[in-house]
């Protein structure tokens, strides 16, 4: 298999508040309100948040997203994991109604041997699919095609998460 390296995500993905040594997860939980948009912050809870993928598998990937930095889902609290799996089911219908999405991946990548890219911090991926929503392309050079915008599918989706995410 070939190997693509996108060395601009560098950044994202070891970027840490040096004053505080969080992570990026703990970053986006810690901060304003007013930075929702920038970060993609579909949704907020005092025990989690909900935030676009800044690297999304297929439009309108999102994550849902424990405020508390945890790494190990046996560590994570039963009722919080509760809460996030009840709020992946409103996201999962949101997806379908407002993306007419057909299908959707929901998943937690644990560790680095499982495919975490931040591993420690957990997270949920939900991730839209459409029959077709893969080609050629993807198969013979490692490159997916998006056919939307990223920041006006969050302006959508943050739109609709009001009435989803209650």
């Amino acid at each position: 298999m070939d190997r693509l390296y996108a060395p601009w995500r560098t950044t994202y993905i070891t970027k840490n508040d040096k004053k505080n040594n969080k992570c990026i997860f703990c970053n986006i939980a810690l901060s304003n309100i007013s930075d929702d948009e920038k970060l993609g912050v579909l949704y907020r809870d005092k025990d989690f948040f909900i935030v676009m993928n800044k690297y999304p598998y297929s439009p309108g990937h999102f994550m849902i997203i424990p405020n508390k930095h945890e790494q190990n889902l046996e560590d994570l609290d039963s009722e919080l994991f509760a809460k996030i799996s009840l709020y992946a089911q409103k996201g999962v219908k949101m997806l379908k109604e407002v993306l007419n999405a057909q299908g959707v991946n929901v998943g937690l990548n644990l560790h680095k041997a499982a495919g975490a890219g931040i591993e420690e911090h957990i997270h949920m991926h939900l991730i839209p699919r459409w029959v077709g929503d893969t080609n050629f392309i993807t198969t013979i050079a490692n490159t997916r095609i998006y056919g939307t915008d990223h920041d006006k599918l969050y302006k959508k989706l943050k739109n609709a998460s009001e009435n989803y995410f209650r």
